[in-house]
């Protein structure tokens, strides 16, 4: 399906594309714009049928580029009257003149019948601008000019358009006779060929439909593949949704609606819609493992990420905030205080998981964490004891006496051992009573009660007051600081933070 979406896409970027490059797929010339250099490029020709709309003869096969037979059908695209009259005519002087010949040619009065024509046909063109309705108006200021700076090389005189035309195609102008000749015409007819007929050859003429708009038959192209990717998106969502359970066939095309383009018949009523495919076409060839997108989807989250981050942040702090001071506003501080005393805590284990969890720590921390610490404690004693003792005469003065000097360092040390030692004894002690653990849970009970008794009798709007004020100056300073803050920075880092743990 991937390249069948790749295969539709080029399809329609050649149909949007046809009109305005026509000339190319006309004519092979690619010009680079603002110079005169044209790159030719050799393009497939096939023979064609074509109905000579001036004379209204049947239809007749031509020469001409084979995508320029197949696809001018398709937007309705012919030869227009007036302009292929015109290269008609050129044609018939030419076929008159080979088979007469030259010389005896351009005085024979069939010939000279073909050059009034070929004037009045070029005077109707100035006039008339026929190449109006296919915005072609440039081709024919270009021919225009073209053809007054040939004559005026030839005749050394600056003429107008019209008096150009009628001096190009003549052998006894009044003003300048013997312009055609045996000696000229094969290199007018030359130039004439390779400047002017390109120019002529451009214009053509678009049917319209019903509806006044220009024939497109692009939908005829466009509709298997509609068909082929409707098929296909009818089929994927129901196995999605046959596959995971929770899903309905209603949410599986939601999960899928990036396909919904590729089905929607765009090209009946909105032909430039269709671009919308690329989306679809390149995500099913990223899941084709044709194109890796992971860099650019990663890069498009984060952007995204960065865009948003810190609005959604301030306004989630700044929701939280206004919510907690209406609270304190409302009075819902002391109903809370209130609650607490007269409501009755609901245990649903019959343990005060609290306690049981302020033991469970109690036990590490004197059976397996303190033995383990104890020797970084009697170091950390030790020192305290000998830099206050350090600072008394007396002792320092022992310290000098031959024979007794070690006996303070002696009793220092026992002294730290033992009051080490004593803190984990008592703690062992205390940790195994129950009386004392009775004791500390009574203490713990009475300080929260008397805490919570004392909060209600008190005025607390001066303290509600306070927690609004402080809680607007936290909003107030955050905020701003939220907003300074270069949130692209921050992802930087968390990227930087992502490349090291994969490392590791």
């Amino acid at each position: 399906m991937a390249i069948a979406a790749v295969t539709n896409l080029a399809l329609i970027t050649f149909d949007l594309t046809y009109v305005p490059w026509r000339n190319f797929w006309l004519q092979g010339n690619l010009g680079i714009p603002l110079t005169n250099f044209k790159l030719n490029i050799p393009l497939p020709t096939n023979i064609c049928r074509d109905r000579s709309v001036e004379t209204g003869q049947p239809s007749r096969t031509i020469q001409q580029s084979a995508v320029i037979c197949l696809y001018d059908p398709v937007k309705g695209i012919e030869p227009h009257r007036d302009t292929q009259a015109y290269l008609d005519a050129v044609a018939q002087l030419e076929s008159q003149l080979a088979q007469k010949g030259v010389e005896a040619g351009l005085q024979d009065v069939a010939v000279q019948a073909t050059l009034t024509k070929l004037q009045k046909l070029s005077t109707e063109m100035v006039e008339t601008n026929p190449f109006a309705a296919s915005g072609k108006s440039g081709a024919l200021e270009k021919i225009k000019n073209n053809i007054r700076n040939r004559v005026a090389t030839r005749t050394n005189t600056k003429v107008s358009t019209k008096e150009a035309f009628n001096i190009f195609w003549s052998t006894n102008n009044s003003r300048y006779p013997n312009y055609l000749s045996p000696t000229t015409w094969n290199s007018e007819i030359a130039w004439f060929s390779q400047t002017i007929r390109p120019l002529i050859q451009t214009n053509y003429y678009r049917t319209v439909d019903e509806n006044g708009n220009p024939t497109n038959n692009f939908w005829l192209l466009d509709a298997p593949f509609v068909i082929l990717f409707l098929l296909e998106f009818l089929a994927r969502t129901y196995y999605i949704s046959r596959r995971y359970s929770s899903l309905t066939w209603l949410d599986a095309m939601i999960w899928r609606w990036y396909d919904i383009p590729l089905f929607v018949p765009f090209s009946l009523f909105a032909p430039t819609w269709t671009l919308l495919r690329v989306l679809p076409t390149t995500l099913r060839l990223h899941q084709a493992q044709l194109i890796n997108l992971e860099r650019i989807q990663a890069r498009a989250r984060q952007g995204f990420v960065s865009a948003i981050a810190s609005e959604m942040v301030e306004v989630i702090i700044v929701q939280v905030i206004n919510q907690i001071q209406g609270s304190i506003r409302r009075g819902e501080l002391t109903n809370m205080l209130q609650r607490a005393t007269s409501r009755r805590y609901v245990d649903v284990n019959n343990v005060n998981e609290i306690e049981a969890i302020a033991a469970h720590l109690t036990q590490m921390m004197v059976h397996q964490i303190f033995p383990k610490i104890q020797p970084d404690l009697e170091a950390l004693v030790r020192h305290s004891i000998e830099t206050v003792m350090n600072q008394s005469p007396a002792y320092r003065g022992l310290q000098a006496i031959p024979g007794i000097g070690a006996v303070p360092a002696q009793i220092t040390e026992h002294l730290v051992h033992d009051i080490t030692q004593l803190i984990h004894n008592t703690l062992k002690t205390a940790l195994d009573d129950p009386k004392t653990a009775e004791l500390a849970a009574r203490l713990m009970q009475n300080l929260s009660g008397s805490f919570i008794q004392q909060a209600q009798q008190s005025n607390l709007q001066e303290v509600q007051t306070l927690i609004t004020d402080l809680l607007e100056e936290i909003k107030i300073n955050y905020v701003q600081n939220l907003s300074e803050e270069d949130v692209t920075l921050i992802l930087d880092e968390t990227r930087q933070l992502h490349q090291k743990r994969t490392r590791k």
